[in-house]
């Protein structure tokens, strides 16, 4: 089977062409690192089997950031047929001498000048032809966000694999040399075969970005988007989780209740109560999700995320990281995983580590579920987007601390480089694919974690054998008395101690063992719950629930990324530490300022 790689600089649309030609769904954003692993999928090109693989973004093959080692690792460790490198068709000037480094290695790369739609908007006009024959190799203009050009380019891809053979690089490092003369050689091409105003003017994002870029209103504008983001979110969400919870509900009604009388009590109390229910409630809450990361995906497709980077490097040059790091946070709101393996775009370890300490306090779309349940059950439709906005605004401000605190330890001189991209309408397929993505791994994750800690729960709510289920005599309960001294004082019960156990373990089982403890799902479970927390109990759980120990899979990240379980053990530590300081200060104020109501003041639902 033939090989072919993939390559370009960050935010040339390298896994948006790969996901165009493979029909894969990877990650696509508008910043460098998403793109931190080797994404690998086989494709027909001209009757043949051919694997394609997308490396990680790179500036040139010289570098020592760890994706460029990747990339340097992967082509001299594994033979290639084939290198297609992408390049942005606004930016050819600084990118083009990447090109003739491959150039150079003797490979004859395919040279696909992407964004073709967005350089004539501009004004510029490439000649691929000519700038073909003179770099002999192929040249072909495309746009892969909408598919312009796209059968030329298949053509190319069948014709130049049809006469290849595998190319070992195993010394590619010795075989370039200094890139003086390759950035001289693509100032004449460029010169020669590309014809640009005097002067690239994108008027409709300069007009936007005066705006929103604007040094005092730019920030209260993003965060006052993110907030319409989430009202947004629960307008259009609620009457679709209602929607999913009450098909459930009769699901549960018309095919499990006749069971009860057919199987021993034990076994329908585990398969009903227990796992049933769990998954359940979780479910009931998926559209929510799902409506979140689709409108992140249009905020982020129209090239406006890839923003807070900029308003933000100012301020986070002062505690040590740059605007990459507040990207990274962002990404993080999906999963903190992968945005902690996005760190490997940044050369300095002292700014990877720094970034990996801060990344975790990120509200990801585990907790997101957890809250979006709390906030429905004890809130109002009004105050609760203000809730999440607030948790939000926690999260960054836990980020901001923790780099200020160990910012002059893990201290860097990296310079900030990232070029933005234009403002773009959003393309429906690729919001699509963005938030199924999201959603498709957020419930693998889930699926898996869910069931298997709605059993664990079940387990020690019942037993040891005798002990009445939920009472006192029963492991869970032992284990909430055990831990009483510690999370009273920020108003935690014995009953919601023994949840954030499993917490620990992946946040997504935490509404699970929510339902597996009780007994109670859905609107019933809300109501319970809005009997046995106040307001002020709530948020400080929350609080502790969005700031306390990282996921068992993030800790195994960072260790990973950092090559050191001293620094994951750091991590654990200063996260815990934070978050019982964070919730006794909130909650101890709060009844010093006299708020000692016994339940939230609206409660929406009740007990069925």
């Amino acid at each position: 089977m033939k090989r072919l790689a993939i390559v370009g600089m960050p935010n040339t649309g390298k896994s948006t062409f790969f996901n165009r030609l493979t029909g894969s769904s990877s990650r696509v954003g508008n910043w460098p690192g998403v793109t931190v692993d080797l994404l690998g999928a086989r494709v027909v090109l001209g009757g043949d089997a051919v694997e394609v693989v997308d490396l990680p973004g790179i500036y040139d093959l010289h570098g020592f950031s760890d994706d460029e080692q990747i990339v340097r690792d992967f082509l001299e460790n594994n033979p290639v047929d084939m290198i297609c490198v992408i390049l942005n068709a606004a930016q050819l000037d600084h990118q083009l001498p990447m090109a003739l480094q491959f150039c150079k290695l003797g490979l004859k790369p395919l040279l696909l000048i992407n964004m073709i739609d967005e350089a004539d908007q501009l004004g510029i006009r490439i000649d691929a032809r000519a700038l073909s024959s003179d770099l002999n190799c192929p040249a072909v203009l495309m746009s892969a966000r909408h598919g312009t050009g796209f059968n030329e380019v298949r053509d190319a891809l069948a014709t130049s694999l049809r006469d290849t053979h595998p190319v070992p690089l195993s010394k590619l490092r010795q075989t370039l040399h200094a890139d003086d003369e390759l950035v001289a050689h693509a100032g004449k091409l460029v010169s020669k075969h590309i014809s640009a105003p005097g002067r690239v003017v994108r008027e409709m994002t300069e007009r936007i970005d005066r705006v929103l870029l604007h040094p005092l209103l730019g920030l209260p504008l993003f965060f006052l988007t993110m907030f319409l983001v989430f009202q947004a979110v629960y307008t259009l969400g609620a009457p679709l989780q209602d929607a999913v919870a009450l098909v459930l509900d009769t699901f549960r009604g018309w095919a499990l209740e006749p069971l009860e009388g057919m199987l021993p009590a034990a076994f329908y109390g585990f398969l009903v109560d227990g796992l049933y229910d769990g998954i359940g409630t979780v479910a009931s809450f998926v559209p929510i999700i799902i409506l979140f990361f689709f409108f992140m995906a249009v905020v982020e497709d129209s090239g406006y995320l890839a923003r807070a980077a900029f308003l933000t490097d100012s301020l986070m040059a002062r505690l040590g990281l740059d605007g990459r790091g507040f990207v990274m946070i962002l990404m993080g709101f999906g999963c903190n995983v992968p945005a902690l393996m996005g760190t490997r775009v940044m050369r300095s370890r002292a700014l990877r580590l720094l970034s990996m300490l801060v990344i975790p306090f990120s509200l990801c779309s585990a907790r997101l579920q957890v809250f979006i349940f709390i906030t429905t059950a004890l809130f109002s439709p009004t105050q609760a987007p203000l809730i999440l906005f607030f948790l939000y605004m926690a999260s960054f401000s836990a980020a901001f601390l923790t780099a200020l605190v160990f910012g002059r330890r893990l201290k860097s001189d990296e310079p900030f480089v990232m070029e933005l991209p234009p403002y773009r309408q959003p393309v429906l397929k690729q919001v699509l694919m963005r938030g199924w993505h999201e959603i498709y791994h957020f419930l693998r994750r889930a699926s898996t974690f869910i069931v298997s800690g709605v059993i664990l729960v079940w387990l020690l709510t019942h037993y040891p054998a005798g002990s009445t289920p939920g009472g006192a005599g029963t492991y869970a309960s032992m284990l909430g008395e055990w831990m009483r001294p510690v999370l009273d004082p920020i108003g935690i019960s014995p009953d919601m101690s023994v949840i954030l156990l499993f917490g620990f373990v992946a946040k997504e089982i935490v509404i699970g063992a929510m339902v597996a403890m009780t007994g109670l799902d859905g609107s019933a479970l809300a109501g319970y719950l809005a009997t046995q927390m106040d307001s002020i109990q709530a948020i400080s759980f929350m609080l502790f629930v969005l700031l306390y120990t990282p996921c068992l899979s993030t800790l195994a990240t960072q260790f990973g990324e950092a090559r050191s379980w001293k620094f994951a053990g750091y991590s654990l530590v200063w996260s815990l530490l934070l978050a019982w300081a964070v919730s006794f200060s909130f909650y101890q104020g709060a009844r010093l300022r006299g708020y000692r109501s016994a339940a939230a003041p609206d409660i929406p639902r009740q007990l069925n």
